[in-house]
């Protein structure tokens, strides 16, 4: 396989995920062989992730708990042009993912995101991926579901992510959009309905549109973060 240039580094932020990440990391482990790199963030998971995912990773890393920080040091220590933040429990296309400098370079863009599905047994979640991806198109915020991409300087150009409890994605989509509207990938990533599931599709649905009013309206991301029910940093 060739090699891709711009090097793509992508970051995978990590909290208890011992039981899926092997699987994950082997997935796009085409990434390495086509010249990029793996970054696995743990948030000093309790399950041993880290030491699981190390074999499979070109580096595995230890951070602050909470994604924006994990994100970050992941960022910080990668070497690629491209970054692609990959939650833990999402699975992208890697054809795709391979093609993203090019993609980007026809586009003229420099940062992006995919369009999303969600897997799980609720016939809801269909119409809640649509949704977020109409959304996005007409907003051009995106989410962290949507595995977020963006060129290494313009992240480091806006500051990267604002180390807050809570709609980090939102945060650096905001920041992101100052300097141009993103690259909608219409190929999905498919992410767990693991969170809809487990507390109620409808019941997630309408806390997560009343959180994003309430960061809109300025409410504190520690405050949402402890009503969405994120495990705390450690002290």
């Amino acid at each position: 396989m060739r090699r891709i240039h711009p090097i793509i580094s992508v970051v995978i932020p990590t909290l208890d995920e011992a039981r899926g990440i092997v699987a994950l990391l082997n997935e796009i482990a085409p990434v390495r062989a086509a010249g990029g790199e793996i970054l696995v963030v743990d948030g000093d998971s309790p399950d041993d992730t880290a030491r699981i995912a190390a074999p499979h990773a070109d580096r595995v890393l230890t951070a602050p708990r909470g994604r924006a920080a994990q994100m970050n040091a992941g960022a910080a220590a990668s070497r690629g042009d491209l970054l692609v933040f990959l939650h833990a429990d999402t699975r992208a296309p890697i054809e795709t993912l391979l093609r993203l400098p090019d993609l980007l370079a026809r586009s003229g863009r420099s940062w992006g995101r995919f369009d999303v599905r969600i897997e799980g047994r609720h016939p809801l979640l269909r119409l809640v991926a649509w949704s977020m991806n109409q959304r996005s198109r007409l907003t051009g915020i995106a989410t962290g579901d949507q595995a977020i991409f963006v060129e290494r300087a313009l992240f480091e150009r806006v500051g990267g992510y604002p180390d807050i409890a809570l709609m980090e994605d939102i945060a650096l989509s905001r920041r992101l959009k100052r300097r141009g509207p993103p690259l909608c990938v219409h190929d999905r990533v498919v992410t767990s309905g693991r969170r809809w599931e487990s507390k109620g599709v409808v019941r997630t649905v309408l806390l997560m549109w009343w959180l994003r009013l309430a960061h809109a309206l300025g409410a504190h991301p520690d405050r949402l973060s402890r009503i969405y029910g994120h495990r705390s940093r450690p002290d």
